[in-house]
């Protein structure tokens, strides 16, 4: 299959990115999870380090489910939990390389990933951080506000809702529509030119 050939509308860039700012407050009004479930299909296509696909989701839809993680967020980061209607604990599967298998992996790999931990940890953590990146453009896709937040007890998140798997929580994203206080004045961004070098 060829690349495409035409680029995106302004209009989506701005939907995904130049219009777009974190959701810290949000109204009352669903979030569904059909829509969740659209932006995991599409997100999914994007690339991975091979293709291992760690990321893994917790959809917190109840407001029981909410309040047990709102104690392990740090503090200013509870009340967002506690009021969005929907609130995603995204975690990489340490034992990735058991679904790469299903992915059609091949045997020399999956023997190098079973052999080494720290292998298996690297790959899962970073191609997991890559997927919530593509996650949080394709909830903004779907109409969502977003709120990514890594300032929580990662590890008393794992034990409070993986304690019966190899999950590893790397964030929790709330999720919804932002209401009129949501969004904060947007900080700097760097300029291409600081940050690039043309060899």
């Amino acid at each position: 299959m060829s690349s495409h050939d035409t680029a995106v509308s302004d209009d989506a860039l701005a939907v995904l990115f130049t219009d777009a700012h974190t959701a810290r407050s949000f109204r009352d009004e669903p979030a569904p999870i059909e829509q969740v479930r659209r932006a995991y299909d599409n997100a999914r296509w994007a690339p991975t380090a091979l293709n291992s696909q760690p990321m893994r989701l917790d959809l917190l839809a109840s407001p029981e489910a909410r309040q047990r993680l709102a104690p392990l967020m740090a503090g200013m980061n509870q009340e967002p939990v506690l009021g969005a209607p929907l609130v995603l604990i995204v975690s990489a599967d340490l034992a990735l390389d058991q679904s790469m298998r299903e992915l059609g992996a091949s045997e020399q790999m999956l023997e190098r990933l079973a052999g080494s931990l720290e292998m298996r940890q690297g790959l899962a953590r970073d191609s997991a951080l890559i997927q919530l990146g593509y996650l949080v453009l394709a909830l903004r896709a779907e109409g969502l506000d977003v709120g990514v937040m890594t300032g929580a007890d990662l590890p008393g998140i794992d034990a409070e809702f993986h304690a019966d798997r190899p999950w590893q929580t790397i964030a929790v994203v709330c999720v919804g529509h932002g209401d009129a206080d949501a969004f904060h004045p947007r900080a700097g961004r760097h300029d291409f030119d600081a940050v690039s070098q043309v060899l």
